[in-house]
Parts: C-alpha cells; sequence; structure tokens
C-alpha cells in the first residue's frame, strides 16, 4: 500500500470512490510478488502495480465493475488461459488478484497503522460466504487485534495471523470453520512490515544523491551530521529526518531494527567511528563505510580498540558498494544502493 498511499489519499479527499486490487498468489515467472497493490479510480486513473504492466487493463476494468457493483473479485490470470496472450502473460508465471472497493475508514486505520513502525498482519476473506467475503481483522505483533470477520473465524483467523507475523510471510490459506461451512473459507494474511530505513552519517554529495534514490525505493531516510554546513535543510529538504549532532547524540534519539541500513560516509574518524559503535551493536541488516581497503584497515583497528570483536566488525561493507567502478558522488551512490538493495532481507 505505500507505493500507492498518497494518490489515494488525494483521491479520497477529491470524494473519489477507489477500488484496490492485490496480488494473493503467483506462481511461476510472474512479475509482482504477493501484496503488490493496485488503486483504481472509477474515471479510469490507477496507482501502483499488479504485474509491471501485464494485466493492469484487465485489472483497471474489473476495478471500474466493482466500483459499480461493491461486490470484490477473485481474478486469475495465466499462460494456460486463453487470454494468456491478450494481458500479457504469454511469457509465462501466473497470479491471482482480489479486486474490492476501498472504505475510506478502513484506508485511514491501516495508513495510521503504517506510521506506528510496528509490524502487524491484515486477515482478508477473498472466497467463502458472500456476506463475509472482503472482511478483515487486523493483528499486530504486539497481540492487539482489531476488526471482526464474525462466523466464529476471527480466533482462528488471528492465529494464522500470528503464525505469518512470525515467520515474516504472506500467504493465501484455506481456513475449515468447524460447524460453520462444509467448504473452507480462503484467506489472504498479508505481513505488512515498517518502511524500511536508511541512516547516512554525514550530509557530504554522496549522502544527496543517495537519499534521493533510497526514497525512490521507498526508504525512510535520516541524515546526521554534526557540521552544520553539511547537515543543512538546503541540502537535504528531501530527507524524512535531519539531525544535527555527534553520533552518540544522535543515535539516542533512534530505534534501529532489523528494517534498518546504515552507510557511513563523513570520510572523518571522529563521526564515523562513534556512528559505526552504535550501528554493530544493533540489528541493523546493512552497516557499510566509506574508505579505501588502507582507510578500511584502520578503522577496524581502531573499533577493535573499543572492545568490537572481529566478527561484529566483519558486517561492515568496506569498502562501501558494489564494485562498479564508480567514480562520480552519483555514481558511488548507485553502488551503495545496489549492495543495500542486494543486502536487505527478502521479507
Amino acid at each position: 500500500m505505500r507505493d500507492v498511499i498518497q494518490r489515494v489519499e488525494d483521491w479520497l479527499a477529491e470524494d473519489a470512490p477507489v477500488a484496490v486490487a492485490t496480488v494473493i498468489e503467483t506462481w511461476g515467472s510472474a512479475p509482482r510478488g504477493v501484496g503488490a497493490k493496485m488503486a483504481i479510480t472509477a474515471d479510469g486513473r490507477i496507482a501502483g502495480s499488479v504485474s509491471g504492466g501485464c494485466v493492469e487493463g484487465a485489472v483497471a476494468e474489473v476495478g471500474s465493475e466493482v466500483l459499480l457493483t461493491r461486490e470484490p473479485q477473485l481474478l486469475h490470470f495465466g499462460v494456460a488461459d486463453e487470454t494468456a496472450w491478450d494481458v500479457g502473460l504469454a511469457c509465462g508465471g501466473t497470479i491471482d488478484v482480489f479486486v474490492e472497493p476501498l472504505q475510506p475508514t478502513n484506508f485511514n486505520f491501516l495508513r495510521d497503522l503504517l506510521n506506528e513502525d510496528e509490524p502487524f498482519a491484515v486477515v482478508t476473506v477473498i472466497a467463502g460466504p458472500e456476506e463475509i467475503v472482503g472482511r478483515r481483522i487486523i493483528v499486530q505483533r504486539s497481540g492487539r487485534l482489531f476488526g471482526d470477520i464474525g462466523l466464529a473465524i476471527d480466533g482462528l483467523a488471528a492465529a494464522a495471523a500470528r503464525a505469518a507475523l512470525a515467520k515474516a510471510t504472506s500467504s493465501r490459506q484455506s481456513l475449515l470453520v468447524p460447524d460453520s461451512y462444509a467448504e473452507p473459507i480462503d484467506l489472504f494474511i498479508e505481513v505488512v512490515r515498517p518502511a524500511p530505513t536508511l541512516i547516512v552519517i554525514g550530509g557530504v554529495h554522496i549522502a544527496i544523491a543517495l537519499t534521493l534514490m533510497a526514497k525512490t525505493l521507498g526508504y525512510r531516510t535520516i541524515v546526521i551530521d554534526p557540521r552544520r554546513a553539511f547537515g543543512s535543510d538546503e541540502r537535504f529538504p528531501h530527507v524524512d529526518s535531519l539531525i544535527q549532532a555527534w553520533p552518540n547524540e544522535a543515535f539516542a534519539q533512534l530505534r534501529i531494527t532489523d528494517s534498518t541500513a546504515i552507510a557511513s560516509l563523513t570520510h572523518d574518524p571522529k563521526i564515523d567511528d562513534p556512528a559505526l559503535g552504535h550501528a554493530l551493536r544493533s540489528s541493523a541488516f546493512y552497516i557499510g563505510a566509506l574508505g579505501s581497503p588502507k582507510t578500511h584497515a584502520a578503522r577496524r583497528e581502531r573499533l577493535l580498540t573499543t572492545g568490537l570483536d572481529e566478527g561484529n566488525i566483519d558486517r561492515i561493507h568496506g569498502p562501501i558498494g558494489l564494485s562498479i567502478g564508480a567514480r562520480t558522488p552519483e555514481e558511488i551512490a548507485v553502488s551503495i544502493i545496489a549492495e543495500i538493495v542486494a543486502t536487505q532481507p527478502k521479507w
């Protein structure tokens, strides 16, 4: 939903009805993963994607129909279908897409949950008794539960959501409800993690390009630099947070999780070393530091004297970035963001 939130907010502000299509299952070489979303308005505007362009036209048509009937639809597209060539999946791959009318109150609630920085799972009925198709419950990792499906399903659905949260994996499941229905009820359990975060130490030229690229990829971006000339609003109007403080003070303000990447770029041990010390004592999935092999070797020796061990220091990607022959600040930023993407857990 993150890639379409702003567009949907704009449309809702116009009182435009919106349908949302979600990929709930894929096979083979389907171009988008489970959970990919596309929003559709009655007048044909779209945001997001469920297939990278292959089936958007067909899904948009169904979205318009759903907005008229207010009844969700479960769609199937695949290479074995007669329509495969028409929708663009003739190269292989199969996807199932659930299309439903968006309820503004539900959207606002989900948007607010996304801002809480806590993983949660959304359990949606995608097939079953007509009166509950499209209904959902939401379970946060802390245990809080919101919503109501009914028909003795909530407890079973919540248990399935907790299991999905533990695995950090979205999936489609069939649920048999004893003494209620002879046929299984189909659920889509979508695990939603906090947006990944990129923390950049040092407001250098590379950082400007790097944070712009990270924003494009959906990262929350934070720049730390105690030097006002470097860490200024004029240089970084686009970042989510700019902290003009030394690393010890700055990191005291931050929550670092396994969704966090940290890139240290100042080339100044007075700033980089304390920042790396905090990073290495965290669960950040990526830690990188700018500098040549010689510079990095000296950095390792300094960090060893602070009590960090060799194995922990080995977590640092140094020299930072993939080896692509980068020379300009922008090219170096490309090499860094590529390495971050390559390292990021595929949740």
